[in-house]
């Protein structure tokens, strides 16, 4: 504060002072005391009142504001950015403030802090929370407990133009005016997108038939099971399972079953953090492939329209694409998925058929009964 500000604020003091002391003094003992009381609130009201002002003509308010007029500030200014009015939690309860996406990424607990790391940054992704963990699980990518609004995935088959959306406002645009348009909401991405791969045709009944991969760009259909000759083809079912899928704290496991005591059947836990029901069911088809010689055909059976899809029709746009969504979003399991495709390649120059048929799950098929079995019981081993 400089000398002018403090000779100015010494007088202004003086004057005050002066003037609260010509107040008549008070007949008895309690009623001074109550007046004393009086004129020290008055005159610390006054004093905090000039110090706010004199912040304001110096440019040092933050520094000299008042706790309780700083806590006020700090609320208004939160409300108005990222996701509006922070509802989670009692006021002045800790908050964590993710950044899953910024120019560094992490748990923050201070907003100030967090700001920087999305101001000026394109796409940004933000949130906060009222407990640490639900904070962590959502820069690792996963969903909270009770994911927010923001955790909605808006997935259009048939319109303007295809594909999955996080805003309803951008999907809606693409369906106005559509005659039979086709969209859904879903709460992960991979729904999302298997509902879009599909046309608009996901957690329907689907003829069970097979798809006969044949390398790249080569993918034929045939209904027929006799077709194949099953002496040279190795069957093998696969399953994945996860407890809790798509929320904080979920676990999942696969399952393969090539037939009753065989020594090749797996049942183990999904490893890594990100512990969803695709990743389970990609990983339990990329073991089958792993585990039957590239020499013999195989057939894997399951239950997931997403691993076949995955491994026969969708990996191509996405090769394409440099392994982005329509768009423009990485493609979720990219890791599992080339390395299905590069087994399937494999296969092909051996000049052997990797077949995948799909079957209802929990229809009394004795051996996707099996791999299911196996799977969540990989799924509960992780707990242990």
């Amino acid at each position: 504060m400089s000398r002018a500000h403090t000779a100015q604020y010494r007088i202004t003091k003086s004057k005050k002072n002066r003037r609260l002391l010509e107040i008549p003094s008070p007949s008895t003992q309690t009623r001074q005391e109550i007046t004393r009381q009086g004129i020290l609130l008055l005159e610390e009201i006054r004093i905090l009142i000039e110090l706010e002002n004199l912040g304001r003509s110096t440019g040092l308010s933050n520094l000299i504001m008042p706790p309780a007029t700083r806590k006020r500030k700090f609320s208004e200014e939160r409300e108005g950015e990222g996701e509006g009015k922070d509802k989670g939690g009692p006021s002045g309860a800790q908050k964590y403030y993710a950044v899953r996406k910024g120019k560094k990424t992490g748990v923050f607990t201070d907003w100030e802090d967090c700001k920087e790391q999305i101001t000026g940054f394109g796409g940004a992704m933000y949130k906060s929370f009222s407990t640490q963990s639900d904070a962590e699980a959502f820069v690792a990518g996963k969903n909270p407990a009770k994911p927010s609004k923001r955790d909605k995935f808006y997935a259009v088959a048939v319109g303007h133009k295809t594909g999955v959306y996080e805003e309803w406002a951008d999907a809606k645009k693409q369906i106005d005016g559509v005659k039979g348009p086709k969209y859904k909401k879903f709460a992960t991405r991979e729904e999302a997108e298997e509902f879009v791969g599909e046309g608009g045709k996901a957690n329907k009944k689907v003829k069970t038939g097979k798809k006969v991969v044949k390398g790249k760009d080569k993918v034929t259909v045939e209904e027929k099971a006799q077709e194949f000759n099953k002496g040279d083809t190795v069957k093998v079912w696969t399953d994945g399972s996860s407890r809790g899928n798509g929320k904080v704290g979920a676990v999942a496991g696969y399952g393969v079953f090539f037939g009753d005591g065989d020594e090749r059947n797996i049942s183990a836990p999904l490893e890594g953090t990100l512990q969803t029901n695709q990743r389970a069911e990609l990983t339990a088809a990329l073991r089958a492939l792993e585990i039957v010689p590239l020499d013999k055909s195989i057939e894997i059976i399951t239950d997931s329209n997403y691993t076949i899809n995955c491994a026969t029709v969708w990996y191509k746009n996405w090769e394409k694409n440099g392994w982005k969504t329509s768009t423009g979003k990485a493609v979720m399991n990219e890791d599992l998925v080339k390395q299905i495709r590069a087994l399937i390649d494999k296969r092909t120059k051996t000049k052997v058929q990797t077949n995948m048929t799909w079957v209802k799950g929990h229809d009394e098929n004795p051996g996707n009964v099996a791999a299911d079995r196996l799977a969540v019981k990989g799924a509960m081993e992780k707990n242990r």
